[in-house]
């Protein structure tokens, strides 16, 4: 008869030897299953099969230890048992009520069809609600540390009580009496050799879990939110690809809608999530969401961070890091050395092999070239141009009205004037038709900006076009990280058709004639593997 033990088996106890001991040295006479019903069955175990589920998944909560350091603890762990032990490994799989089918089947598969157990030649050992499965299927099931199915009492420790314990013990968790006392020694050895409990402390700290106070008011954000979550849409379906299942990030996460998505995924139900941002009122929000359930992964966090002063993850301990919107903003405000100290600063928290998305705009290649800009000027009015407002409502409403040409003007005026830079143009006439020439970079920084009129005196502070994607590839590879392909810049076909077009055109001067040009690509998406 074969046992098949299903299970994470991050720890293995003395207790489950004990017990497998038991049945291999005196057999299955009188053995009793999870509902205290004899077995029926007078054979001896000719084997015990371990499947380790969830084995394609590691350095998160729920999956601290990879595969490799679980089944070199169980070889040795069943060295003495005294009949053959197998070990397969179960990938992890989405929901599935037949999830102990798949296992089967798994292990055939891996076996290459030495194993193929039914209910006449298997029994199941297992204490947690995953028993039910199997018994679904026909198969009797042994209790192990289940003393009464009924009242859901146990007979010992489980194994994942003793790695919470360890997660949760002061000093020395190697001192820890469940550890000591209670884990196998072949569990204590690995454990002890790789230091994995100092991981499973950094897994499972609490420096990313509410660090600042619940909710002390009630409001309406649900427009706000929605609007949030359908933008979020478009960037996590362009950031998918890349992210890699384990630890993942988000820096500068506003409402939670990029990690929503991420808790959507089937690939990262395993994954621990953790989003972080400076704002109160969105980190609020946050934490609001996930009160009601917003996210499907129980296991996502959100922290009030700023990540323009250090690190906000422990160093080596990320597999994604993702941000969008967030790099201009630090050039913006923090300058240049601002943000190559954050670029650096996601290349510490990585792990080997971890990534960093990132998503922003991006200047043109050939941002000093001279080019000529034509604006239309009957698609509004042309008065009072810089007429001033001491709120915010009725200067949206005048650049509203004002025609391209004269929002423009008051462009040219209002870009970052209080960090006292001048953008230089001038007017000039070609063919009897009017013309802006200036530099492409300031031509792509009036157009990336001339709808904003809701937050036109925030977004006057910020610059769009600061660094190249060359310079971008170049910032990474400084710090350490590869460029991966897929990297690269794009357009946004709906602002080309539904901003630009009609609205703005960019002309190049050739010999004194003019030739229409393509709009420079202005937004990336560039990932940095470490």
């Amino acid at each position: 008869m074969n046992i098949l033990f299903p299970g994470r088996h991050h720890i293995l106890t003395r207790f489950q030897y004990d017990y497998l001991s038991r049945i291999i040295s005196e057999g299955l006479k009188g053995e009793k299953d999870v509902n205290g019903e004899p077995l029926g069955l007078e054979d001896k175990v000719d084997s015990i099969i371990f499947a380790v589920t969830s084995s394609d998944h590691s350095n998160t909560r729920r999956n601290p230890v990879p595969f490799y350091q679980r089944a070199m603890a169980l070889q040795e762990f069943s060295s003495t048992l005294g009949v053959p032990s197998y070990i397969y490994d179960i990938d992890a799989v989405s929901h599935m009520p037949d999830f102990a089918h798949y296992t089967l089947e798994r292990i055939k598969h891996r076996s290459d069809g030495k194993f193929n157990l039914t209910p006449e030649n298997t029994l199941v050992l297992c204490s947690t609600p995953v028993l039910e499965m199997y018994e679904q299927l026909g198969f009797k099931v042994l209790p192990a540390e289940l003393a009464d199915r009924k009242t859901e009492s146990f007979k010992a420790k489980l194994p994942w009580e003793i790695v919470e314990s360890i997660a949760a013990s002061e000093g020395d968790w190697r001192a820890n009496p469940l550890f000591r006392n209670e884990v196998h020694p072949a569990s204590q050895r690995l454990w002890e050799t790789y230091n994995i409990g100092d991981k499973v402390r950094l897994l499972f700290s609490d420096r990313m879990i509410g660090d600042d106070g619940d909710l002390t008011e009630t409001r309406d954000n649900n427009s706000y939110v929605r609007a949030m979550d359908e933008i979020a849409g478009i960037k996590y379906e362009r950031a998918a690809p890349f992210i890699r299942p384990g630890r993942i990030g988000d820096i500068g996460c506003a409402v939670g809608s990029w990690i929503r998505l991420a808790s959507l995924d089937e690939r990262f139900r395993e994954s621990d999530l953790f989003g972080v941002e400076i704002s109160r009122p969105l980190y609020e929000i946050c934490e609001q969401r996930k009160t009601n359930g917003d996210f499907k992964n129980p296991y996502a966090f959100f922290s009030r961070k700023n990540a323009v002063d250090g690190l906000v993850f422990e160093p080596n301990s990320m597999n994604t890091i993702h941000t969008s919107s967030l790099t201009h903003e630090i050039w913006s405000y923090a300058g240049p050395k601002a943000l190559r100290d954050f670029i650096r600063n996601r290349y510490i928290e990585n792990l080997h092999g971890g990534v960093w998305v990132n998503q922003d705009v991006v200047g043109p290649a050939n941002g000093d070239e001279i080019v000529y800009m034509h604006l239309n000027a009957a698609d509004g009015v042309n008065d009072n141009v810089f007429v001033e407002f001491s709120e915010r409502e009725p200067l949206a409403a005048h650049l509203m009205g004002l025609s391209t040409r004269a929002r423009f003007l008051r462009f040219s005026r209002d870009f970052r004037r209080d960090e006292g830079y001048k953008l230089s143009y001038s007017i000039e006439t070609v063919d009897g038709k009017e013309y802006v020439r200036l530099k492409l970079r300031d031509a792509c920084e009036f157009m990336s900006k001339k709808d904003y009129t809701d937050n036109w005196e925030s977004e006057m502070h910020e610059v769009f076009c600061s660094l190249t994607y060359s310079d971008w590839c170049n910032a990474l590879r400084e710090v350490g990280f590869k460029i991966l392909p897929g990297s690269g810049t794009y357009k946004n076909q709906w602002i080309e058709d539904n901003r630009y077009k009609g609205k703005v055109e960019l002309y190049r001067m050739d010999k004194g004639v003019l030739s229409a040009m393509a709009n420079p690509e202005g937004h990336m998406l560039i990932v940095g593997e470490k």
